[in-house]
């Protein structure tokens, strides 16, 4: 099933703000932050507990703007603005980041925060704008193809930046341990940038509500009524209860990855080695995915997704060679992609298209507000242990609740 331009310029998106995800969030930048820690007295536990507590805050403050900013962006032609605000935010302070001295360790979290800001806040839009590119028979290929290209698209600066740090330990290059990220770190920001241009010249918002006075305040009110007709949207509000445990899960596992293997004594280049290979894997994945759904739907490889994730957490806990690592990442690999992308186009098919914005609002919010909980659990809970394979383990109830509160969900009850 072949891409149309428009769903093709709108799945290039995935292609490219994945780059941020595997070079700054996943990988580089972690290591980056724990090197410069280090090397001002911080321990591996406690630089570990803090990058958890960062990521809380990023989430924290997108998901608080996202609900608002969604209902006021179903307007016709606010949708795309906020987008580009968004991602103008997200690239310019990855770019900054390159700037900052590894001695300012609390500044660099504090930028990278503007980082996450920036990439989060763009995804809502940008999801949002799904229901405006496809139909409701194509969005779980269109949403798994989006994330396909995505891990394929992350690879390419991310290879270059291994590159380039690898000959620079070699002496190839000319450059030191804390100048080689600041190098990733601007080559994201521009692969970031050049690849989002296909979204912004081919994708417009098609779906919307007309432009009214005060359009703020009705914003609120509408944001209002929603709640108070809850009963109209069971189905969708079932499935973001469902969706803010388990996704939180993946979101935790995603961002503190990192961290976890180099507590268990992973070496740096096998984690970037390790991380990039799980890209390759994820990428067929996350087709098989879409393609298992149009025949056992997609709530069905949900199930079989948060299944696989709990059990990914409890195999965490025993992880003690980078064998092991490597047998985590690839279970990963099998699955993030799958139940991110039928996550996105499930709920889509739920909303009123209309008020799309005003849903994936929700949608976000859930997902954020979700993601600050797991990365606070497992900052607390290795704090509180000093091992941090006890706070891996401790996401496994997320799963667990999640799948239990999926099954509630009943598509045929929504109002569309």
């Amino acid at each position: 099933m072949k891409l149309t331009k428009l769903e093709k310029s709108w799945a290039m998106y995935d292609w490219a703000n994945s780059a941020y995800t595997l070079t700054v969030t996943t990988t580089v930048f972690p290591l980056y932050f724990k090197a410069a820690a280090s090397e001002l007295g911080v321990t591996a536990s406690q630089s570990t507990a803090y990058w958890g507590f960062a990521n809380s805050i990023a989430t924290f403050l997108v998901a608080f703007l996202a609900p608002v900013l969604g209902t006021l962006a179903d307007y016709y032609g606010f949708k795309k603005r906020f987008f580009m605000f968004f991602l103008a935010l997200g690239v310019t302070a990855n770019l900054v980041l390159g700037l900052v001295p590894e001695t300012q360790w609390l500044l660099l979290l504090g930028v990278y925060i503007l980082t996450a800001i920036g990439f989060a806040g763009s995804n809502v839009f940008y999801d949002a704008f799904l229901v405006d590119v496809t139909t409701d028979e194509r969005m779980d290929h269109v949403s798994s193809m989006g994330f396909a290209l995505g891990y394929i698209g992350s690879t390419i600066p991310f290879i270059i930046a291994m590159a380039i740090i690898l000959l620079s330990q070699m002496g190839i290059l000319p450059f030191d341990g804390f100048t080689t990220p600041k190098i990733a770190f601007a080559l994201t920001a521009v692969w970031w940038f050049a690849f989002s241009f296909p979204i912004v010249r081919n994708v417009e918002q098609v779906h919307g509500l007309p432009r009214e006075p005060q359009p703020i305040a009705k914003s609120f009110t509408r944001l209002k009524n929603t709640f108070v007709n809850i009963q109209h949207h069971k189905a969708a509000f079932l499935f973001l209860a469902a969706y803010f445990f388990y996704i939180d899960g993946v979101d935790t596992i995603i961002k503190m990855a990192t961290s976890y293997g180099s507590d268990l004594g992973v070496s740096d280049n096998n984690l970037l080695i390790i991380l990039l290979v799980t890209q390759f894997v994820a990428f067929p994945s996350a087709i098989i995915f879409g393609r298992l759904a149009g025949h056992f739907k997609g709530k069905v490889m949900l199930y079989v997704a948060i299944a696989l994730y709990t059990g990914i957490c409890i195999y965490a806990y025993f992880m003690k060679t980078t064998l092991d690592f490597w047998i985590l990442a690839m279970l990963v690999g099998l699955v993030q992609g799958g139940v991110q992308a039928l996550s996105r186009s499930y709920f889509a098919k739920l909303v009123p298209k209309k008020n799309a914005n005003e849903f994936f609002g929700f949608y976000n919010i859930f997902g954020k507000f979700a993601a600050i909980m797991g990365p606070f659990l497992v900052g607390f809970v290795t704090l509180l242990t000093g091992k941090s394979n006890f706070g891996v383990m401790s996401i496994a109830v997320l799963f667990v609740i999640g799948g239990v509160l999926l099954t509630r969900v009943h598509p045929e009850e929504q109002v569309k």
